[in-house]
C-alpha cells in the first residue's frame, strides 16, 4: 500500500489531484496536508471527505516537527508537493510570505523526507518526491507574431511544433531559468532545492512545470473565475495594459491526470513540462468568457463587453508564456483532452451552477467549513 502526502490538497489544483488519487487508488492512503490559508477550502472535497483512504491534516509545510511526525505515523513513501503561494500580484506586495512558503516550506518537506527515508532499511527504494512548479520560472518568450491567428485555435500536442500562434519558441525542459517576479523567483529557488537534494543526497525527485490552469474550484482572484463572477454581477472587468499578454491554458483535470501519470511512471531526477498547447491573448480569453457567461445566463451574447476596463499594467508583467509538452506526450503518452472553448464551457457552467460555493468564497464564509467539520476532533 502506498502512503502519499499531497500538500496543498485543499487548494485549486491540489483538490483535483486528491480527488483523483482517492477515487482511482482505493488501496492507497492519501494524506491531504493543507494550512487552509485563504486559497485552501475543504468544501472543495466534500464528495470524498468520508472515504476510508482519505485523511486531512491541517498543518504548515514549514513545521518540520509536524511533517516528521506524519512521515513516521503513516510510513509515507510519496510526497506530491503542490502547496504554494501562487498569485503574482500578492507576491509583488508581500515577497517575504512567498519566500517563506515556497522556498522554506519546500526545504522543510525535503529535509523531513530525507531524514525519515534515510532512517529506513530500504532508504529511498520505492520512494518519490514530486514537486509541482510553474512555467513562470522560465521568464518570458518573445511575442514575434503579435497578431497571431484568429481564435479559436486548434493546436494539439502532436502538431504544436508546426503551429506557433504567437512566437517562434516554446519553453522546453532545458530552457534556462529567468524569473521576473517574486513569485516566480521563489518557485525557481524551490525547484533548485529539489534538484539539489537529488544531486547531493540521491533523493528520488521529479519536477514538473505547468502552464496556467483553469477549471472548477479556483479561488476567484485568478482571471477566469474573477471575471465569471464579475460578469454575473455586472461589475467591471479589469484588464492589464491592452490585454495583449499571451498565456498557455490547461484544464485543471488534465493537469491532475498528468500528475498521476508522472508520479507513477516518470523518470527519477527528470523534468516534465505540462501545458495545453493552447495559447490565447488575455483579451481574447475575456471575450470568450463574456460571450459564454452571457449566453448561459440568457443574456444577449456579448452584451457585457462594455464591462471591460483597461487598467495600468502590472510591474514586470511577462508578455508571453508557452509550454512544449511533447516530451510528456512522447515518453508517457499524456496529452490534454480539452481545448479552451470546450474547457471554458464546462468551467463557466460549473461556476454558474455552484453559485453558493462562489458566494461563500467571496464572502469568506468558506472558512467556517473547517470548524464545522474538524474542530474539536
Amino acid at each position: 500500500m502506498k502512503n502519499i502526502i499531497i500538500t496543498g490538497g485543499a487548494g485549486f489544483i491540489g483538490s483535483h489531484v486528491v480527488r483523483l488519487f482517492v477515487n482511482k487508488y482505493p488501496e492507497y492512503n492519501i494524506i491531504n496536508l493543507d494550512k487552509l490559508t485563504y486559497a485552501g477550502n475543504l468544501a472543495n472535497l466534500k464528495d470524498i471527505e468520508t472515504k476510508a483512504n482519505y485523511i486531512f491534516v491541517k498543518a504548515d509545510i514549514c513545521d518540520y516537527d509536524t511533517i516528521m511526525e506524519l512521515m513516521k505515523k503513516h510510513n509515507v513513501d510519496g510526497i506530491i508537493h503542490l502547496a504554494a503561494e501562487s498569485h503574482v500580484d500578492r507576491s509583488i506586495k508581500d515577497p517575504f510570505t512567498f519566500a517563506r512558503t515556497n522556498v522554506m516550506g519546500t526545504l522543510t518537506l525535503l529535509q523531513a523526507a530525507k531524514t525519515y527515508w534515510e532512517s529506513l532499511p530500504e532508504k529511498y527504494d520505492g520512494k518519490r518526491f514530486y514537486h509541482i512548479s510553474t512555467d513562470e520560472v522560465y521568464g518570458a518568450l518573445e511575442l514575434t507574431h503579435p497578431d497571431g491567428i484568429e481564435p479559436p485555435f486548434t493546436t494539439t500536442a502532436s502538431s504544436a511544433e508546426h503551429h506557433l500562434a504567437y512566437g517562434e519558441k516554446f519553453f522546453l525542459e532545458t530552457t534556462k531559468y529567468n524569473p521576473h517576479s517574486p513569485y516566480s523567483a521563489s518557485k525557481a529557488s524551490s525547484d533548485h532545492f529539489v534538484r539539489a537534494f537529488h544531486d547531493t543526497y540521491g533523493m528520488p525527485v521529479i519536477v514538473t512545470n505547468c502552464s496556467n490552469n483553469y477549471g472548477p474550484y479556483q479561488f476567484p482572484e485568478k482571471l477566469i473565475p474573477l471575471f465569471i463572477n464579475n460578469i454575473r454581477h455586472r461589475k467591471p472587468l479589469p484588464v492589464y495594459g491592452k490585454g495583449e499578454n499571451v498565456r498557455d491554458w490547461l484544464y485543471v483535470e488534465d493537469h491532475a491526470r498528468a500528475i498521476d501519470v508522472i508520479f507513477h511512471n516518470g523518470k527519477t531526477a527528470d523534468t516534465y513540462n505540462i501545458g495545453g498547447f493552447n495559447e490565447w491573448k488575455n483579451i481574447d480569453i475575456i471575450k470568450v468568457v463574456i460571450n459564454t457567461v452571457d449566453r448561459l445566463l440568457g443574456r444577449k451574447e456579448g452584451e457585457d463587453m462594455d464591462l471591460i476596463t483597461y487598467v495600468t499594467d502590472r510591474a514586470g508583467h511577462d508578455l508571453r508564456y508557452a509550454i512544449d509538452s511533447s516530451k510528456l506526450q512522447r515518453e508517457l503518452g499524456w496529452e490534454p483532452s480539452l481545448q479552451f472553448e470546450e474547457g471554458i464551457e464546462k468551467t463557466v457552467k460549473w461556476y454558474l451552477e455552484n453559485q453558493e460555493w462562489l458566494d461563500n468564497i467571496t464572502s469568506g464564509d468558506y472558512e467556517k467549513y473547517y470548524d464545522s467539520m474538524y474542530k474539536g476532533r
